[in-house]
């Protein structure tokens, strides 16, 4: 009889977009707050604006050292959450670069998806994510929780006007989260994932 491993899971939370003025670090402030309630998971943050990978996908010195910073937070965590704004119907191509640099991180562990951008709350941007992690043999939480026309739902403080939807949304994306890092975790100590 194996032992079920009950230890919280951790979950590296991407920031996607690197662009001047971007909104999202309000949004990841809000999601790192949910994180901070659960006992099941513990977190650490990966911004892709403090990244610098080329989008050559060349190995040079330079790209072995941003790696050196990159890869251990991806490859320790056993879930993440990435955080996307949605540009032109899609996700931005600093996130594109980063998911590209790596495969094997991403392996058999669940992600789920926050989004944020006008009136669709950029829910077109994590259908295509959800394209690319499938290719990647991640398993997508189906629930997600996105803000459509995300600078009006906070105040300048970057406190939720109204916090009932997105915490309520939150909660059923992270429990699932959970329960897919959690078997996921348990499979891959019982055999290695082959993909």
């Amino acid at each position: 009889m194996t032992t079920q491993n009950t230890s919280p899971l951790h979950v590296t939370v991407v920031l996607g977009s690197n662009r001047h003025g971007r909104f999202g670090p309000v949004v990841a402030d809000w999601l790192l707050d949910r994180l901070r309630t659960r006992e099941d998971l513990t977190a650490d943050v990966l911004d892709v604006a403090e990244t610098d990978l080329p989008t050559s996908m060349t190995r040079t010195p330079e790209t072995a050292a941003a790696l050196a910073a990159i890869t251990p937070k991806l490859a320790s965590a056993d879930a993440f959450v990435v955080l996307t704004p949605e540009y032109n119907h899609s996700y931005p191509a600093a996130l594109k670069n980063l998911i590209d640099w790596h495969h094997t991180e991403w392996q058999a562990k669940p992600v789920a998806l926050v989004s944020y951008g006008g009136i669709s709350g950029g829910l077109r941007a994590t259908e295509h994510l959800r394209q690319v992690f499938a290719e990647l043999h991640t398993v997508t939480v189906r629930d997600t929780v996105s803000f459509p026309n995300a600078a009006g739902a906070f105040d300048t403080e970057g406190t939720l006007k109204d916090p009932t939807g997105p915490n309520a949304a939150a909660k059923v994306m992270l429990d699932q989260l959970v329960w897919w890092g959690q078997a996921l975790r348990e499979a891959k100590e019982r055999r290695p994932y082959g993909g």
